[in-house]
């Protein structure tokens, strides 16, 4: 048995989602994708897959064989790249996840200066407001907001984000600030369920149960509201940073912030991590770092 091209099968067993999809990608037959994986497994002596009819799904030593095992196709295709000279050159398809607003207001720019200089990678992005696994969705790169639970990734710290409270001049001209938290019982409310899942907002050593007239799911949503007079919301500083800056929003109980919160950029395989990867990681993380709206 090859190791390496039956390690190559099984990579594209799991990324492709089934064995008939993998074969179209490897272009074999059905079959031969199917007696390649089980060649593999009787080798090491445990199964990799659990199969149905429609499905096939890693076990948890086929999960752990397989981020071993692209780590090595990595390293051979950066050594097979090294050889030919191609090693510098990024190329392929480029995955990247980040939070909705932050990935529209931040990483798409990036994107945009990242394919101008690389002409031979194309980049697809998933931006949504929850965690995603690299793994398990096939990703290379991620934009985490929060402080990161221990992993098997490498992460690099680009800046800081603060959860802030703010309203439009014309409700606070109308209603008055609140000056304490507590004070947020004498006023209209506007939830985001992404940014505060719960009716208590948290300050410090402070809870404080809110009463909100007006939830949403989607951050867009909370800030267009508040814009437009309707309460006050809390959302993270980078989500409102365009209509600070302008006056339609203003701050307030900044005294009350709770400690910031870290911005990071995840990703696989660190320095070894393949060319594309790497490229991005680099630019990101030098993006970033030069925004003011991260560092202060």
């Amino acid at each position: 048995m090859d190791k390496l091209e039956a390690m190559r099968v099984f990579v594209a067993v799991v990324e492709e989602g089934s064995f008939v999809e993998a074969s179209r990608v490897l272009e074999l037959s059905a079959p031969a994708v199917t007696r390649s994986v089980a060649r593999l497994e009787t080798a090491l002596g445990i199964p990799l897959f659990h199969r149905s009819t429609r499905h096939v799904r890693l076990t948890d030593s086929g999960q752990r064989y397989y981020t071993d095992t692209k780590s090595i196709l990595e390293q051979v295709e950066e050594a097979e790249a090294a050889i030919t000279g191609s090693y510098s050159e990024p190329s392929g398809l480029l995955s990247i996840t980040a939070p909705v607003l932050f990935g529209q207001r931040y990483i798409v720019s990036i994107i945009a200066d990242y394919v101008k200089e690389h002409p031979k990678v194309s980049v697809s992005s998933l931006f949504q407001d929850r965690i995603v696994n690299l793994l398990e969705e096939n990703l290379d790169v991620a934009i985490r907001i929060g402080d990161l639970a221990d992993s098997g990734l490498f992460a690099t710290k680009v800046g800081d984000v603060r959860r802030v409270v703010c309203a439009s001049p014309a409700y606070l001209k109308a209603r008055g600030g609140p000056q304490s938290p507590e004070e947020l019982s004498q006023h209209e409310i506007i939830q985001s369920t992404t940014v505060e899942p719960l009716t208590t907002w948290v300050f410090g050593d402070k809870k404080v149960r809110i009463s909100p007239r007006y939830q949403c799911n989607q951050n867009a949503a909370a800030v267009s509201a508040a814009v437009m007079g309707a309460g006050l919301t809390r959302l993270m500083s980078y989500q409102v940073a365009d209509e600070l800056n302008s006056g339609k929003l203003v701050l307030v109980l900044e005294d009350f912030e709770p400690a910031s919160i870290p911005v990071s950029v995840v990703y696989l395989e660190g320095r070894r991590a393949n060319a594309k990867i790497r490229s991005f990681v680099d630019l990101a993380i030098e993006q970033l770092r030069n925004n003011p709206l991260l560092h202060r």
